[in-house]
């Protein structure tokens, strides 16, 4: 009589102490020889393989002893075989459909057929619900160490690319990875310029060197799901919940919501073929529509796209438009280098305002992160004098947690913003001093970035550019253009009194009756 060898090992453990697949498949081949069986076809299943894949072994492994008539089926033991009452009752019913129909289970020393009596059947249903409340509990068991992970702040599961995983079985935490964190780093800021498509995104990080942990190219479907996960800035993600992670974040809170953002958008960046430096930032003056751009000849067009009807049918050249914007660029420095010092000046005065406001928001801040904390003490001293029920304790305890949580952040915004006012506002400067020089010497995509943060529109008609600076410089270039003008110069060079303070009124005194010598050095 033909028969198949059923083999599953469901634990490394078992593997480890002698049950391993070959084990399995040697005990079961001496047997079937034993009783001059032959072996049709062997199915295995290791203890890696999911859940679904267990069933659809099993499932393959009824159906072809149905269809090639085989009518014995050799196993170790029942838990072997199935571990649910829905895989046994499909066994019953396989034998019921043939009185010839056999199933072996070697250690146990035990046949199951059809003419089995009560007792036989008894004992083979007894040791399948065994198998199922072994399952069941081991469920039950798992979970709860998994939630105890995460009330620790820890993810009970592999940590995305860019982490990886230290300590023994039991105490396994996550750290960064010294050698993929880096370029995970450069793939969220890449897309968060919103320059990048995701497919574009995986070519270039391949090209970078970032690769899967099986030393594979990601891919597209992959690569979304790691720029949605919110790991990277320091939460984990388990079961649909979110909460706070203890390990180190990669990114800035900040850079994941721009990618989500973007991620999200219905005007997702598209891949291209060509890379056009000026497409999607010029608009048509007359009808508002986007200037498409095309490759002839290896000179790059540009024209309208005819949106309602335009009547400007003129081509241009991208060289032609990209002089325009550096001549608006170079419209925003400053010619002469005595008012160039003044504008400094002025920067660093105006960064004390920003000290104090920052300064007393914090200190709220810090008032109302005291009272929520003394709120979580005061909560959980009230569950273990059981004068609170779990549920309620529950319910507060999120909540005072969220809302410190959220206060934690905008004390981290505060102050760096705080910190990097100052910063923010001389960099804008030195950029608006020295945009063409910066403009020229960048990559296509630093351009494009450059472009987008200087400029709130650019349009143009008939060839001619018309740009609009963006909020920031409106008032430098409003500022620069009245500084540049030849009277404001000229005025400059022969009364410079009129700009500075006298060496005379260098007085350090702190007696009230002198403050009205120093007029002159009055912030405005």
């Amino acid at each position: 009589m033909k028969a198949v060898l059923f083999c599953r090992v469901s634990s490394r453990d078992q593997e480890d102490s002698g049950y391993s697949l070959p084990s399995q498949e040697k005990l079961l081949k001496e047997y079937a020889q034993r009783k001059d069986f032959d072996i049709a076809k062997i199915f295995s299943i290791s203890e890696s393989a999911s859940g679904r894949y267990q069933r659809k072994t099993f499932n393959e492994m009824l159906d072809y002893v149905k269809k090639n008539a085989i009518n014995v089926i050799i196993c170790e033991k029942v838990d072997r075989l199935t571990r649910n009452l829905k895989d046994a009752v499909c066994i019953n019913e396989w034998i019921k459909e043939n009185p010839e129909r056999q199933v072996h289970f070697v250690k146990e020393n035990c046949v199951l057929t059809n003419e089995s009596r009560s007792n036989e059947k008894f004992i083979w249903n007894i040791k399948v619900s065994v198998a199922q409340y072994y399952i069941d509990n081991l469920s039950e068991e798992v979970k709860k160490g998994q939630k105890e992970k995460i009330a620790q702040g820890w993810l009970p599961t592999k940590p995305p690319l860019g982490y990886k995983t230290i300590g023994e079985q039991g105490h396994k935490i996550h750290i960064i990875d010294e050698q993929k964190a880096p370029l995970v780093k450069k793939m969220f800021l890449l897309y968060a310029t919103g320059e990048h498509s995701l497919k574009k995104l995986v070519e270039i990080m391949y090209q970078e060197g970032l690769r899967t942990r099986g030393g594979s190219q990601l891919v597209k479907s992959r690569l979304a799901d790691l720029l949605s996960d919110p790991f990277y800035h320091g939460k984990n993600r388990w079961n649909g919940k979110i909460s706070t992670g203890k390990h180190e974040p990669l990114i800035t809170k900040e850079i994941f919501d721009r990618v989500q953002q973007i991620l999200k958008s219905k005007s997702t960046p598209k891949y291209s073929k060509h890379f056009y430096l000026l497409r999607g930032l010029i608009d048509c003056d007359e009808c508002s529509g986007l200037i498409t751009w095309e490759q002839q000849k290896g000179i790059m067009y540009g024209h309208c796209n005819h949106y309602r009807n335009c009547s400007q049918v003129i081509w241009y050249k991208e060289k032609k438009i990209e002089r325009q914007v550096i001549e608006r660029l170079d419209k925003l420095r400053i010619r002469d280098t005595r008012i160039v010092e003044w504008v400094r000046k002025a920067l660093k005065e105006s960064h004390q305002d920003e000290i104090h406001y920052y300064t007393s928001n914090v200190n709220e801040l810090n008032q109302r992160h005291d009272q929520i904390q003394n709120r979580l003490d005061k909560l959980y001293d009230d569950k273990l004098d059981e004068k609170i029920s779990e549920e309620f304790y529950q319910r507060k305890f999120k909540e005072y947690s969220e809302e410190k949580e959220a206060i934690l952040q905008s004390m981290q915004k505060h102050s760096h913003a705080s910190n990097k006012y100052f910063e923010l506002g001389a960099l804008i400067y030195e950029l608006s001093q020295r945009a063409r020089e910066i403009y020229e010497k960048a990559t296509p995509e630093e351009k494009r970035q450059l472009l987008n943060f200087v400029f709130s529109s650019l349009r143009v008609n008939r060839g001619d550019l018309i740009a609009e600076y963006s909020e920031p410089f409106i008032p430098l270039s409003e500022a620069i253009q009245f500084t540049n003008s030849s009277k404001v110069l000229n005025l400059a060079k022969s009364h410079s009194e009129i700009f500075e303070p006298s060496k005379t009124l260098e007085n350090t005194s702190k007696n009230r009756a002198l403050y009205p010598a120093f007029d002159a050095m009055l912030r405005r």
